[in-house]
């Protein structure tokens, strides 16, 4: 294990992260309990350790690109799967309060004793939609950063995101390709939900080829209560 637990610190390293031998091992442990419950459930595609480390590990903390994370107390990861980036920023950043969102009760269920297995404090999960939980008396409008790394058009994910966001705090998208079109598609609902983009920062993941993007969206005006719209509404007619 310990040729391991040097890869994942020289590879985080990489972002400017420095982690020590604790929170790589924690590392390492969530990888394989990732691995093991994949075998009867789906959480990713990509199982390799390198590749969970690079494409997963790697990929979550790259939100220092766009965030000062050290400056950041509370957040939400909504629509998180298997735990990303949610579950990688709590172990890099153990001051963060952490709140994991999905619809999925088995991957709750996971996620849950990933938490436990791996010690993790300041941390809760919920079972649900986005569209029910950013209700005002709920989690609406109580974390300074809202993350999802969800497959939907921005226009959605804002709706989806904004809400759960204090005005100054920010949502920030992780995106697989170049977002700028996507960004300008998505800026009347930007605009309606409170927010302001704030940057679109486009790199190459370390040690791979693969392109990603993260746009910052600030919070600067309370989001009107009308949003989010009820369940599948944002999906179906994008605002």
């Amino acid at each position: 294990m310990n040729n391991e637990i040097t890869y994942i610190r020289q590879q985080i390293s990489k972002l400017g992260i420095e982690i020590d031998e604790r929170q790589a091992e924690q590392f390492y442990q969530y990888y394989s309990l990732l691995t093991e419950w994949n075998q009867f459930m789906n959480l990713t595609a990509i199982t390799d350790f390198q590749e969970v480390v690079e494409k997963h590990f790697v990929d979550s903390l790259s939100i220092v690109f766009v965030q000062d994370i050290q400056r950041t107390e509370t957040m939400i990861d909504v629509g998180t799967g298997g735990g990303f980036p949610g579950i990688p920023l709590k172990i890099a950043f153990s001051h963060l309060k952490v709140t994991l969102l999905d619809s999925l009760q088995k991957r709750i269920t996971f996620l849950d004793h990933v938490i436990g297995e791996l010690g993790l404090t300041d941390m809760k999960t919920i079972h649900g939609r986005a569209e029910d939980f950013a209700k005002p008396g709920l989690e609406r409008e109580k974390y300074d950063l809202c993350v999802s790394r969800a497959v939907a058009n921005l226009s959605t994910l804002s709706e989806y995101c904004l809400p759960f966001v204090k005005t100054g705090g920010s949502f920030v998208s992780y995106k697989s390709k170049d977002a700028k079109q996507e960004l300008q598609n998505a800026k009347n609902a930007i605009f309606l939900l409170g927010g302001k983009t704030e940057e679109c920062k486009d790199f190459i993941l370390p040690e791979t080829d693969i392109s990603r993007s993260l746009v910052k969206i600030k919070k600067v005006n309370g989001c009107p209560k009308k949003y989010p719209r009820k369940s599948g509404t944002a999906s179906r007619s994008p605002l």
